[in-house]
């Protein structure tokens, strides 16, 4: 078996050298504003307090590539334990069983990759009766406590930025980050996050940018894309000091939702989350189960994280209105996405659903076929990327209408995004027309080559 140096040596190497979407976001962010300052994998700012935790580490181990992660067969003990792991169903002689002789490093980078380690922290350290290494308890310990020093900064950066919102009469909700982790899970600590989310209307994006530049941010979308009408994928910011990412959002950039997001009755129904003593605003909890299944089914379900984020809203808010997260579903037409987060979430980590939603979930065919698709390609957390013709498949069964499809995949194929109108900082001249036609071969050219989202 390996020694605790040589896991210590693979977790990190691992982090350090895939640091996924939030890596992606900061070189698209270095490349937008020319940020000479950061080294090209920016993501090490947040990781700093890891890679610190494990400072001592000789950095000798061989690499890990994406073709280790694809090879789910070589994973597959490991991944039955962690999907008991986070389970709110656990059967703990099943989970002594699969963790008797189990690869611990595989375990490790699986929860890792999957954001999930805090869910096995808690697990493992809560099953007295499972036979854990010390050293695993005290590497889940040191991630742990990076993870929450994280968590801490996000959340005070947060209530700082909900202030300088307030004052210039900014209204804004609170998606994701620690509102959903304190919405979804008894110890909101256990759910990793690495930026914060914000709804804002557009008519106030101008002057959010104004604002986030005043606070110390540097905007990837300029105030020039602004006033040109360019509309992104997300208004993301990073603060060069802190290494903190800040995306804002809304109608136009979610994209994703079959109809426009009704952001004003989203505003209607907001309601306050309590944060250590703070009053934050957040979508209702049926608005925010209808936004996380449609994220999830963005990104193809490839996190096991959001899938527990999904199984930790509807298991600890027992009060969910049911008609009115179908009717918040069906305002934008996404009645198959949101049974088909509720599915993955009820087939996989077993929450207790109420007969006549699970009835409805179940009777939904299209939401089978997602969930079926999902499973293939949900263990090997994205480093097994569904293929070009696959992606596109998966995005015609999103809209689930035989006749709406079409029209949904085409517009997102010719919708651009910073990536199509925006280069080195600088914004294309290019028309809307001109940059939706060369979208379509970016794509090809990107998924051909087996790109991770």
């Amino acid at each position: 078996m390996a020694t605790l140096q040589g896991w210590r040596e693979r977790l990190v190497l691992f982090r350090i050298r895939n640091l996924g979407r939030l890596g992606q976001r900061f070189r698209r962010l270095t490349q937008a504003a020319k940020w000479s300052a950061v080294p090209a994998r920016c993501g090490l700012g947040l990781l700093a307090p890891v890679v610190l935790a494990y400072s001592r580490v000789d950095f000798m181990a061989e690499p890990l590539t994406p073709a280790n992660l694809s090879d789910i067969s070589a994973f597959a003990r490991e991944w039955a334990a962690l999907l008991e792991c986070v389970s709110l169903r656990r059967d703990r002689e099943r989970l002594f069983d699969l963790l008797s002789g189990i690869n611990w490093p595989r375990l490790l980078l699986l929860a890792e990759e999957h954001g999930v380690l805090g869910q096995l922290a808690a697990c493992l350290r809560n099953g007295s009766a499972l036979a854990v290494p010390p050293e695993i308890k005290q590497l889940l310990l040191e991630r742990r406590r990076a993870q929450n020093f994280l968590m801490l900064r996000l959340t005070a950066e947060l209530f700082r930025l909900l202030e300088l919102f307030s004052r210039q009469g900014i209204s804004v909700l609170v998606t994701k980050g620690p509102a959903l982790a304190a919405q979804a899970y008894a110890d909101p600590s256990m759910r990793a996050y690495g930026d914060l989310d914000l709804l804002v209307r557009q008519r106030d994006i101008r002057r959010s940018t104004e604002l986030m530049i005043a606070s110390g941010y540097q905007a990837a979308v300029s105030l020039r894309a602004i006033d040109a009408g360019k509309i992104p994928g997300q208004y993301l910011f990073s603060n060069p000091d802190s290494k903190l990412l800040v995306e804002l959002h809304n109608d136009l950039t979610l994209r994703y939702f079959p109809r426009p997001l009704p952001i004003e009755d989203f505003f209607a129904r907001q309601l306050h989350i309590c944060l250590d003593g703070h009053e934050v605003p957040a979508p209702c909890v049926e608005d925010s189960l209808v936004l996380i299944c449609v994220h999830g089914a963005k990104h193809f379900w490839e996190r096991l994280s959001w899938i527990a984020d999904v199984a930790g809203l509807i298991s600890r808010q027992t009060s969910v209105d049911w008609e009115r997260a179908e009717s918040s579903a069906r305002a934008v037409q996404a009645q198959h996405l949101l049974h088909a987060g509720i599915r993955l979430a009820a087939d996989i980590l077993h929450p207790a659903l109420p007969e006549g939603a699970s009835s409805r979930v179940q009777q939904d065919v299209t939401a089978a076929k997602l969930v079926a698709q999902t499973i293939r390609w949900l263990p090997a957390g994205g480093y097994a990327p569904p293929s070009l013709f696959q992606r596109a498949a998966f995005r015609f069964r999103m809209r689930g209408s035989l006749f709406a499809a079409p029209a949904y995949l085409l517009r997102l194929s010719l919708s651009p995004t910073e990536e199509d109108w925006q280069a080195d900082g600088k914004i294309s001249n290019n028309s809307l027309f001109l940059d939706a036609l060369r979208r379509p071969f970016r794509l090809a050219r990107k998924y051909s080559r087996g790109a991770r989202d």
